[in-house]
């Protein structure tokens, strides 16, 4: 499927799919067995935790009421040679919009187009959706390397090793690239726009569960999908800290699905207790609370995500949770960054933006700002200031 910046109706949109190309990940279990242990996991990396570990602590530099121009500990990039007059082209390659978190931040991504648009900064954005798929994706790239049409490329990646090749050669068109979401193994573009990362929402929740648990209690991972560097880095954090603390914890990947997440946590509570639940996505987390309902028995304690219907089940049980944050608000830094670049202006190479979970006292705010929203809609999407709001988000449609 392609995508325009046409009407693009996401009702129903919400199952999610993925793939990966990295041999060393192993693929989702269609068995509901766990997933393999971790005893060397590939994917931690002691420095990177330490450094996101400190970043969570860090005030933010930028615009107090614009999370989405914040950044963290930046090294600013001079911009200069790409400075040019009048409104440009935008070539975006999404990995897909096949989940809430996704379609929400394409919503808030196209509202932000329309004010660069009436600004004379951006002139149109050419749109291609992989749909989940590496080949995909790589095929879209190319094609917008091969029209010679772009003057910026835009690249949210499905996968980190795969798509590395392809970004390179946007990268040797001598256009700007911006990579915002998940990460690339190249520095070539001009900016990498993300939240924290991967190791901080791991390693809030974690301590939160750990915080909230006795030693020896077990904790059970629900996980999305292997191979996406941020997914993988949730759980590398979460699993080195609950090995420290003397958490039991057995982890699966659900493809968030709401009935094989019941059917796990079904399960484990046929073994005995389940004192926490922890996710990589909170997508499906109003399943895993119905499972421990549907067996008569306490609610544990929990890390979902900021996306509305968790929020809603977390205040009517009152359960001990916390929900965890990617920022959403991301998906405007990339067009924002594009207009910054064309002006000349500096950026930060690495532009880190806040990312801070919603913790019990903030849940009855959060759910008061975000009224009327539909539950895949993200509390914190930063959108309240864009044209269309808050309809739009509502109608989940792309005007």
């Amino acid at each position: 499927m392609k995508i325009a910046t046409t009407t693009v109706a996401l009702v129903g949109l919400f199952a999610l799919a993925g793939c990966t190309t990295d041999p060393s990940v192993a693929p989702p279990d269609a068995s509901g067995e766990p997933s393999a242990p971790a005893e060397a996991n590939e994917w931690f990396d002691q420095a990177v935790f330490d450094r996101q570990y400190a970043e969570r602590e860090v005030v933010p530099e930028g615009p107090e009421d614009e999370p989405y121009l914040q950044y963290i500990n930046a090294e600013m990039v001079d911009t200069s040679a790409y400075a040019s007059p009048g409104a440009k082209k935008a070539c975006f390659a999404n990995a897909s919009i096949s989940n809430p978190w996704r379609q929400t931040g394409w919503i808030t991504m196209n509202q932000q187009l329309q004010v660069l648009q009436e600004s004379g900064a951006i002139s149109e954005m050419e749109t291609r959706d992989a749909q989940d798929s590496d080949d995909t994706q790589i095929a879209d790239i190319d094609y917008f390397i091969a029209e010679g049409n772009c003057d910026v490329f835009l690249i949210s990646p499905n996968s980190t090793a795969a798509m590395t090749p392809a970004v390179e050669r946007a990268c040797a068109t001598n256009k700007p690239v911006i990579v915002f979401d998940r990460g690339v193994n190249t520095d070539c573009p001009v900016t990498f726009i993300h939240p924290i990362g991967g190791f901080a929402w791991g390693i809030d929740t974690a301590e939160f569960l750990i915080e909230n648990l006795e030693p020896g209690a077990k904790v059970v991972g629900l996980r999305i999908l292997p191979g996406v560097d941020v997914l993988e880095q949730r759980w590398a954090a979460a699993e080195h800290l609950f090995d420290e603390a003397g958490i039991e914890a057995v982890d699966y990947f659900t493809g968030a699905d709401p009935a094989k997440i019941k059917t796990i946590i079904s399960d484990e509570l046929a073994k005995g207790d389940v004192a926490g639940v922890w996710m990589d996505a909170g997508d499906g987390a109003v399943a895993a609370i119905e499972a421990f309902e549907d067996a008569g028995v306490d609610y544990p304690v929990m890390t979902g995500e900021d996306e509305m219907s968790f929020l809603r089940k977390w205040k009517e049980t009152g359960l001990t949770g916390l929900a965890p944050v990617y920022s959403n608000f991301q998906w405007r830094t990339p067009l924002l960054a594009a207009a910054k670049i064309f002006a000349g202006e500096e950026v930060p190479k690495e532009w880190v933006l806040p990312q801070n979970p919603i913790n019990a006292e903030e849940v009855d705010r959060y759910l008061s700002e975000n009224e009327g929203m539909p539950d895949g809609h993200y509390a914190k999407f930063g959108g309240e200031n864009l044209p269309g709001y808050p309809q739009v988000w509502q109608d989940r449609q792309i005007p």
